[in-house]
């Protein structure tokens, strides 16, 4: 069966989103494609891994940070500031990863859950470098950024770059070797695979590419924010890439896109849209168990095998 190329098509799509000539859509599709590149990184852990973490904010906040404090107090300029800020970001998961993976199943998510609010309790409290509960407010975009067209380009540009590094990695035996890993890690370890150190690569490559998110959204944003840590961001993008396919590349960005639209949309209409949006994502769930993107493709599947006994 011919797979429809999804990534190029969705670049293309994202590509003629200036030319709708709205605003609304231009912040919208700058916020669906920085969350997109958040739910991939995640989902290297939770579809490719098998790891279920509740802390991916805490890098996403490290990244937001780094970059923001770089731009406005050391005069650094955005590039370097966000590299720094997913450098950062992997260096943190490094660290808390450490203990992570020595853990398993649920002990290991309370675990990274638990770094994560060690992380905003810092954010939270540490008024001398991150403003506290006020955060840090009025970061500059870069010069050659000064307008959102030309923001919304440069996030599409990393993002794409970005993706296409860890889809090559997925496809790589580094990938196979961690679905390997998800699916029996016993046996992995029985064979002689050193799994720790898999988990390990996969939870600091997580981190780097949660850091460079959340350094572009910082600075989309014009501030950062304690929230950024909190563990309701870690669950807003394991709900993108549950509701997406988390065992497919491209399901987690399909499901920040469906769960920012929704969002943006109930909010339009009735002050009850956490209730509304939440029946709305439950119907969802229950519809397509596999995530949408995930459903899609069976049913592609199908067809072909389908199509292929009737000839």
């Amino acid at each position: 069966m011919q797979r429809l190329p999804w990534g190029l098509l969705a670049l293309v799509a994202a590509g003629l989103l200036p030319l709708a000539g709205s605003r609304f859509y231009l912040y919208l599709g700058t916020d669906i494609a920085i969350m997109a590149l958040f739910a991939v990184s995640l989902n290297l852990l939770l579809g490719y891994t098998g790891l279920v973490s509740f802390g991916q904010a805490a890098y996403f906040g490290i990244g937001a940070y780094t970059c923001a404090l770089l731009m406005m107090r050391a005069a650094v300029p955005f590039v370097p500031s966000l590299l720094a800020g997913g450098l950062l970001g992997a260096a943190a998961a490094l660290l808390f990863g450490y203990f992570c993976i020595r853990l398993t199943q649920i002990y290991f998510a309370m675990l990274t859950l638990a770094f994560a609010q060690i992380v905003w309790a810092a954010a939270f409290k540490w008024n001398s470098l991150t403003g506290g509960d006020t955060g840090l407010t009025g970061v500059p975009f870069p010069a050659f950024l000064d307008s959102p067209v030309r923001f919304y380009y440069f996030a599409l540009v990393v993002v794409g770059l970005s993706l296409a590094l860890l889809r090559r990695l997925v496809g790589s035996p580094f990938g196979r070797m961690l679905v390997i890993i998800r699916e029996n890690p016993e046996r992995a370890e029985f064979i002689g695979v050193d799994v720790r150190r898999y988990e390990l690569a996969a939870f600091v490559i997580a981190g780097f590419f949660s850091g460079i998110a959340g350094g572009m959204f910082g600075v989309f944003n014009h501030g950062v924010f304690p929230d950024f840590s909190y563990w309701t961001k870690s669950a807003e993008v394991l709900i993108m890439t549950i509701l997406g396919g988390m065992y497919t590349f491209f399901g987690p960005a399909v499901g920040a896109g469906i769960l920012l639209s929704l969002n943006m949309l109930v909010t339009s209409y009735t002050e009850y849209w956490p209730l509304v949006l939440g029946l709305i994502l439950a119907a969802l769930l229950f519809l397509f168990p596999g995530g949408v993107l995930g459903f899609v493709e069976a049913r592609l599947l199908r067809r072909h095998h389908q199509e292929a006994r009737d000839a």
